[in-house]
């Protein structure tokens, strides 16, 4: 029997690899999304629902559709910045919206989900790496949306027997080595996008000195004065997903659990500039500004509680090696490269 699994919001940078990785296993996918910051290209051959989890009759109308062995939830507004400057959206979207899913799954019976969380519930690091176990105190509007969900997500368990497993990713990068998928953020806030564009500027031929990338800090308490953070490859954590949701249909999980998705090794912002003059042999240039008001000097997590419990490995662990995937995609893509 071919499993049935609905991934909200699909359309998007994750979201879309996912529809990928499902389909490899096998898996029938269907997606909702309301194309709000996903992109229907993203899943083209896949069954499109364009809805919006704030509308009840949006939801109901989805999951009457068929019966769904497992739901898959990556429907969110993610921009830190944002969610500070105009947090509204934040709460309507990633907390009503998901508490609207999940009363939709509840009338529908179904009662099992992977969500798509984040390190950012974590807040401010008192140790690193950060484990399970890290105090959840987040410093911004969005961690505490993912955080709501969470707990909300705990609470369902206890009373309605509501099974989900919440995946904390640090920062996910890289794309579909296959060329299927990719990440288009309008504006792009990532680090390593924003790097390889810069790239991609100096491949046609724009001027090093008229760079456009900005390092926020290089006076960090860390070995070269910048941050460091924890970057893993989109692919390994569509395994991870992947690999939550034939625990949930196994019938192994009781309640809510929770797991990091990070490679438990970090990368300074200037190793990673580093790395993108490697991989493209573009002569990268940039220009330092004040630090952010909120950024920690170093996020990395600890995976070895998905290691030990999802039996997850991730399999891109260099950072040349990932940044490899978008450039890739990059090049074909034509985005100011020479093919």
């Amino acid at each position: 029997m071919t499993l049935s699994v609905l991934v909200v919001g699909g359309a998007g940078y994750i979201g879309s690899h996912m529809c990928h990785a499902l389909a490899d296993a096998g898996m029938r996918v269907t997606v909702l999304d309301n194309l709000s910051r996903g992109h229907a290209d993203a899943v083209a051959g896949f069954t499109l629902l364009e809805a919006d989890i704030r509308s009840e009759a949006d939801v109901r109308r989805c999951l009457s559709i068929e019966r769904f062995d497992l739901v898959m939830h990556f429907a969110a507004l993610a921009y830190v910045g944002e969610s500070v400057s105009d947090p509204r959206p934040y709460y309507e979207n990633n907390v009503a919206g998901t508490l609207c899913l999940l009363r939709g799954m509840l009338e529908a019976g179904l009662r099992r989900m992977v969500f798509s969380s984040t390190c950012a519930t974590y807040g401010a690091p008192v140790a690193l790496p950060m484990d399970e176990a890290h105090p959840q105190v987040p410093v911004n509007p969005y961690g505490w949306t993912k955080l709501s969900a969470e707990q909300a997500l705990r609470d369902y368990a206890v009373a309605y027997g509501l099974e989900s497993i919440s995946l904390r990713y640090f920062n996910a990068a890289g794309c579909d080595p296959d060329g299927r998928a990719t990440e288009r953020h309008e504006p792009e806030t990532h680090l390593l996008p924003l790097i390889l564009r810069e790239a991609a500027r100096l491949q046609a031929g724009g001027d090093p000195e008229e760079t456009a990338l900005v390092v926020f800090g290089d006076d960090f308490p860390t070995p070269d004065g910048t941050c460091i953070r924890d970057y893993v490859h989109v692919s390994d954590l569509c395994r991870a997903h992947l690999l939550a949701g034939r625990r949930l249909l196994a019938g192994q999980v009781d309640g809510a659990e929770a797991y990091n998705l990070g490679n438990g090794q970090g990368y300074s912002i200037l190793q990673a500039i580093a790395s993108a003059r490697r991989v493209t042999g573009q002569d990268i240039r940039y220009r330092v500004a004040p630090r952010r008001a909120g950024d920690p000097a170093a996020l990395i997590g600890d995976g070895a509680l998905a290691r030990r419990v999802l039996d997850w490995e991730p399999e891109w662990t260099g950072l040349d090696e990932i940044l490899s995937t978008v450039w890739a995609r990059m090049k074909c893509d034509g985005l100011g490269v020479s093919r």
